[in-house]
């Protein structure tokens, strides 16, 4: 097993400060990193988005992931100002967020957001995208346990905006889904080991990707909108 193995963040910053890269280098692809880092892909992506949260990283859809300009302060420091041009500003600390929002609020925000990137997705998807969110929901339904489930459950739905094409819509979807699983973590308790297998969800997920696969992005947004008004009625009890 790779030594940059467990945990995955912790490994993947060593695999960076370790390397031979500068600000504005490109990282190898996920399928390098996922063999080099020995971790799964699901676990690799969350890596990355928090180190896109703490501006080591930034990324342009077809392109690839980059260290930013900044990239050496916040290897150090856990977070550093956004480099020009490359990432968006973040309104405050993303911890502080994430502790003043109500399962409410959160839910709120994702229905403002995801039905439209679901839409989007519909419109722009590639061959290459659908099959990356089908991958996914096969996970989702596949996985041994909750960790395992949340951890495809946030492959999917990145991998839903990333069938954008759009590199704003990915970084807000970003910011949103880390809030969501911050107010999940808080809120949040599990009465089983394991999704059912008649978990609701899974078959939300994939009239998702159907859409998706489709091009109706009239039935990709009204899916998403009811996915997610679903899991906050199951979770929360309210929406």
């Amino acid at each position: 097993m790779s030594r940059y193995a467990a945990p995955g963040l912790a490994g993947l910053k060593a695999y960076i400060a370790e390397g031979d890269f500068g600000p504005g280098d490109r990282l190898p692809p996920e399928r390098v990193l996922t063999e080099t880092l020995g971790m799964k892909r699901a676990t690799l992506r969350r890596a990355l988005d928090v180190l896109e949260q703490q501006g080591v990283i930034w990324r342009h859809v077809g392109k690839g992931t980059f260290l930013s300009e900044a990239a050496d302060d916040a290897l150090r420091n856990g977070k550093a100002e956004p480099a020009a041009n490359n990432t968006v500003p973040f309104p405050g600390n993303i911890n502080d967020i994430a502790r003043q929002l109500s399962p409410v609020k959160m839910v709120r925000a994702r229905l403002c957001l995801e039905p439209a990137i679901a839409r989007e997705a519909a419109i722009n998807a590639s061959a290459a995208a659908v099959g990356r969110i089908e991958e996914a929901v096969r996970g989702c339904e596949e996985a041994e346990d909750w960790a395992g489930y949340e951890a495809w459950d946030d492959e999917l739905h990145q991998a839903i905006a990333e069938a954008t094409d759009n590199p704003l819509l990915v970084s807000l979807f970003l910011q949103v889904n880390n809030q969501r699983r911050g107010v999940a973590n808080r809120n949040v308790v599990r009465a089983t080991e394991r999704p059912p297998r008649t978990h609701t969800s899974f078959v939300e997920h994939r009239t998702i990707a159907s859409a998706i696969a489709a091009h109706d992005h009239t039935w990709a947004h009204d899916a998403m909108r009811r996915h997610i008004g679903s899991v906050s009625a199951r979770l929360f009890g309210e929406i």
